[in-house]
């Protein structure tokens, strides 16, 4: 009975996980990474598309990114999306392919980047909290309404407390990963 009328919230609640998830992807670790190109979109006549759609990204060495356009025409093209994102890294082209190189992040880039994450994942936190108080205050409507009793009330808030504490604690461990990661050298 419950389960459905908590569906929604707990839904909701994986998404902002698998935002939090996408929005790490994005972020630099020192170490070459193909998702930080998930979001840049080439122009391939006419229509902008996903850069995994025209040409093949591989990771031949830790810290460097290839990109193998299907047509040589699209290099120019790619680079110069490359350039006006904000990922920071100068495309080398060779004709053939352009190759990204990470360097080294420094002591102080790594800590920014960490802080960058904790904001990050207090901000899932926040959202989560949010769609906690969202069903809460659905579950009240419902007891005003007289759809639902006080003990079913009761139990349901218990039960998507218990949701939301699962979903905080993913949270905190997909933060203390990242970290980790970051500051590994």
């Amino acid at each position: 009975m419950s389960n459905e009328k908590l569906q929604p919230y707990e839904a909701k609640m994986e998404k902002t996980l698998q935002s939090l998830d996408r929005d790490f992807a994005s972020i630099r670790a020192g170490r070459a990474n193909p998702h930080i190109l998930d979001k840049l979109k080439v122009d391939y006549y006419g229509t902008p598309t996903p850069l995994q759609q025209v040409g093949n990204i591989t990771v031949p060495e830790a810290r460097v990114l290839m990109i193998q356009p299907w047509e040589s025409k699209l290099i120019k093209a790619i680079e110069k999306e490359i350039l006006m994102s904000d990922i920071g890294i100068n495309p080398s082209n060779d004709g053939k392919a352009i190759r990204l190189v990470f360097p080294e992040l420094t002591e102080e880039r790594r800590k920014d980047l960490a802080k960058d994450v904790r904001k990050k994942g207090e901000a899932a936190k926040v959202a989560v909290r949010n769609i906690r108080r969202d069903g809460n205050d659905t579950f009240k409507k419902s007891l005003k309404a007289k759809e639902i009793s006080e003990d079913e009330q009761a139990e349901l808030e218990d039960e998507l407390q218990k949701i939301t504490d699962k979903f905080i604690k993913k949270v905190d461990k997909a933060v203390e990963e990242k970290t980790k990661e970051i500051m590994t050298v």
